[in-house]
Formats: C-alpha cells, structure tokens, sequence
C-alpha cells in the first residue's frame, strides 16, 4: 500500500513538475516538445504491451486471448466517448488554437474547459497506473507509472503557456496543473482499489488500462508530435523510449 501511495503523487505530482517547467521556459519549442512527448510515448507504447497487455493474456487462462481484446476496445472505446464529450488535448494545448479562442468566453470559462477536459483525460491514465500493481509484480507496475509520469511532465510543460496567453493568472493556472494532479492521484486509487477487491476482474482490468494507453498515445500523442513537421526526430524518439523501456523490463524481469 505504501508504494502505491508513493507512486500515485508520483504521477499525480509529474504534471505539476512539468507545469513548474512550463512556468521557467514559458517559449518551448515545438520541436523540443515533440522529441520529449515522442520518447514519453514509446515508453508508455512499451509499459502498455509489456505490463498490462501481456499479463492479460496470461492472467486470463483459457478465454485470455478474447478478455484481453475485449478489455482493450472498451478501454479505447470509452476514451473514445470522452474525447467526444469533452475538447480534444491536442487541440486545446495546440498554441494556433488557444490563440484563436473566442473573445466572448470568460476567464473562468476557460479556467472550467482546461481544468475539466485535462482531469477527465488524466482519470484513465491513473486508473492504468493503480491496475498495475494488482497483477502483483510491483516492478512492472513501477514501470507502468515510470511511462504514465513520463508523459504527464510534456503535458504540464504545453499547456501553461497557452493557459497564461488566454488571460489565467498563473496562480490559477497552477492551480489547474495541481488539480489535474490530484485527479492522477484519485485515479491510481480507484485502479488499485478495483482490482483488489475483485481479483477476478484483473485480466480485463489490464487490458482495459492498456487500451486507454495504446488510444493515448496513438489518438493524442503521435499526431500532435508529428503535427509540426519534426516527425523524423520523433519517430526515432518514440524508438528510443521503446527500447529503454523494454531493456529495463528484461534486466529487471
């Protein structure tokens, strides 16, 4: 229970890190941003197949194979619903896009649409971090948080200087990355708390974690880093956290 704790305000606590990042270089470049989210991405494309994919199929026995696709399309599917109910990240952190957001909106409208489509986008991720540790195998669940935290620093770093440039004060912009956190922070909870009560449900659990992730990083972190022309730089960056990623899981496994 304690490392659960420690790492959900490790993950919960990474988009803060990166919003402070965000405050000290309020000018991050695309490309900058790119390579970093790239890498974040190939970490997390590894920790999914490696820690939550395969040890559904494992855990699944017999029926594995048809719970884990099954878990996977429900997890992306229901992603897929929110990104509908909820503004695109990619579009709401994009600069063209926030500078071009209508002037009839007020501070706090903005204050509501960042705050409520972020923490919404973050409550999966935490929940994929905290069903990591009911397969029992606490380094692959470190591993798992390792990826989701990784991409949660980019993500603070983007959006802060768009949410300044809509007219937030800084004090409530940080206090939206702080927030956004804690929703981290709750989700890793839930996923922990869900598949120790109901061990039986870990298999699907697992796959569902893992299609939220897959549907992350192919709906919103590729285009978004192969949106501004450094898709060369970024594919070899996403290659890079790949194969970190599954070093650390064969020395450590």
């Amino acid at each position: 229970m304690e490392m659960v704790l420690i790492t959900a305000l490790g993950v919960g606590g990474a988009t803060v890190f990166g919003s402070l990042i965000g405050f000290a270089f309020k000018k991050i470049s695309h490309k900058f941003s790119d390579i970093v989210l790239s890498f974040a991405a190939g970490v997390m494309l590894a920790a999914a197949v490696l820690g939550l994919v395969l040890p559904s199929l494992e855990y699944g026995g017999k029926y594995g194979l048809l719970i884990t696709v099954a878990g996977i399309f429900t997890g992306a599917l229901c992603l897929n619903l929110i990104d509908k109910l909820v503004p695109h990240l990619h579009k709401m952190i994009g600069s063209d896009d926030v500078h071009n957001e209508s002037h009839e909106h007020t501070n706090v409208d903005k204050v509501l649409l960042f705050v409520t489509a972020i923490a919404i986008h973050n409550l999966p991720e935490g929940i994929a971090a905290g069903v990591g540790f009911g397969s029992g195998d606490n380094t692959q669940a470190l591993l798992i948080a390792g990826g989701i935290a990784l991409q949660k620093i980019p993500e603070g770093m983007v959006i802060i200087g768009p949410m300044l440039s809509a007219g937030v004060s800084p004090r409530r912009t940080f206090m939206c990355a702080a927030f956004t956190g804690v929703i981290e922070v709750i989700g890793t909870f839930i996923g922990y708390f869900a598949v120790s009560v109901a061990t039986f449900i870990l298999p699907f659990a697992l796959a569902f974690a893992g299609g939220t992730m897959l549907y992350v990083i192919s709906d919103e972190m590729i285009p978004e880093t192969h949106a501004h022309g450094n898709e060369r730089g970024a594919t070899y960056s996403l290659l890079v956290g790949f194969c970190i990623m599954l070093a650390t899981d064969v020395l450590l496994g």
